[in-house]
């Protein structure tokens, strides 16, 4: 039995959103689902420039996890760029 999952702390605002292809109805696009402490762990370190650790200690998470999550985030963003597919923003546990 697996260990239950440790809420993050994320600044990332949850609105449902979708990040798609322009000119093609979401309707007709594969849909890939970005758990929010992805997009946190993304935007924590790629675009603010945090190492694994900071990004970890904001996140009240470990910085292996912190290395599992943007591996998981980094290959959903790279699968939806290159294959056109849409980004849906799925609700994980964050405080």
């Amino acid at each position: 039995m697996s260990r239950n999952k440790k809420s993050r702390m994320c600044e990332c605002e949850f609105k449902g959103k979708a990040y798609k292809p322009s000119g093609i109805p979401l309707s007709r696009l594969d849909k890939i689902a970005l758990q929010l402490d992805e997009l946190e762990a993304l935007k924590l370190c790629d675009m603010d420039g945090l190492t694994q650790v900071e990004a970890g200690l904001r996140m009240g998470i470990s910085r292996g996890t912190v290395q599992r999550i943007l591996t998981s985030g980094r290959k959903k963003v790279a699968t939806a760029l290159s294959q056109c597919k849409a980004l849906v923003m799925e609700k994980t546990i964050c405080k």
